[in-house]
């Protein structure tokens, strides 16, 4: 159990509303990142997703420079690059360059995972599969070319030499767990979404866990649903929203976020489906009692280090107003 405060921060897919364009949505995610600086979040990351209309992260190293451009001492990364997606040589070139001009606030995070269908993902890389299976050699490319080390090799990210961008595993099984270990970095489990195997996933890395250059002891963050509002009726209403969007999911009907209704009969039977009941399992809804209550008893049976809160519904005051009692939570907390 960890005796220091757990810190909190954002993740953050530029979701579209319904009847906003796409300037909107990034004013919109500015203003959050902005408001999340004041109430004393540790980072804000944006997360690579492609071919979704509702999803506005796709150009995530972009996204990442202008919330920088206009935010102070927040944290700005990725949760995460999708690494085959990528050449490594590239992204050292394209973290290197934001972190020499926001020094010691880009963080990069990577996951192996598409990020995208079937299709698209060929269409992004022909040999996406193989460099998926690469992962471990990919990752240990991108550390390579931020190395100062590398200043005499042949092919060099001469941008990114001896730059400080951290580097963090992002995982939703397992698998990505015994690579966190291995290499000794911190570990983001997507348990927002990923639900099944989060305890499963943090006692591996705990275990294997190798201290490194870069992290002397685990470090462990998870995803967690968070909507909060004045009243558990308010907040069900705002994450009808959010059950629409798993909905979407499911059905392959993906579409702009929708505005929050009435909590009715159907959308309770909606939750009461396996698989949606399995996704939302680390939901936290309703008032900030109630909500407190839950993620107290979350991080007591985690023992994370850090939360990243995952607010998606469709209003950026409702959002803003719920990662402000979300902050007010863990300060408490602390």
């Amino acid at each position: 159990m960890n005796t220091k405060p757990v810190l909190y921060s954002i993740l953050d897919l530029a979701l579209v509303s319904q009847g906003h364009t796409l300037k909107e949505t990034y004013n919109n995610a500015l203003r959050l990142a902005q408001h999340a600086e004041l109430y004393g979040y540790t980072r804000y990351w944006l997360a690579e997703h492609h071919n979704a209309s509702n999803i506005a992260s796709s150009a995530t190293s972009i996204l990442i420079g202008y919330v920088a451009q206009s935010t102070n001492t927040l944290r700005i990364g990725s949760g995460g690059i999708m690494l085959p997606n990528h050449s490594p040589l590239i992204v050292a070139e394209q973290f290197g360059t934001l972190a020499s001009l926001y020094p010691n606030r880009i963080d990069l995070g990577l996951g192996r995972a598409p990020g995208t269908d079937r299709e698209t993902a060929q269409a992004i890389r022909s040999d996406f599969m193989q460099a998926a299976h690469s992962f471990p050699a990919e990752l240990e490319k991108i550390q390579t070319y931020f190395s100062k080390d590398n200043a005499t090799a042949q092919v060099r990210a001469t941008v990114a030499e001896g730059v400080e961008v951290p580097i963090y595993i992002l995982g939703s099984s397992t698998d990505s767990a015994h690579l966190a270990a291995r290499k000794g970095l911190p570990y983001a489990f997507a348990s927002h979404f990923a639900t099944t195997h989060l305890m499963e996933a943090i006692q591996i890395y705990r275990n294997e866990f190798t201290p490194s250059q870069d992290l002397e002891k685990p470090y462990v963050m998870a995803g967690v649903n968070i909507i909060i509002a004045d009243t558990d009726e308010e907040a069900e209403r705002m994450s009808t929203s959010l059950i629409r969007m798993i909905v979407g999911i499911f059905t392959g009907n993906r579409d702009y976020v929708q505005p929050g209704t009435e909590m009715n009969d159907e959308f309770r039977e909606l939750l009461k489906h396996h698989k949606v009941h399995q996704m939302l399992k680390y939901s936290f809804i309703g008032s900030k009692s109630k909500v407190k209550a839950q993620v107290k008893d979350f991080i007591e049976k985690t023992g994370v280090d850090e939360l990243i809160a995952v607010t998606n519904i469709y209003d950026t005051n409702d959002r803003i107003r719920s990662y402000e009692l979300f902050s007010e939570i863990m300060k408490e907390l602390a």
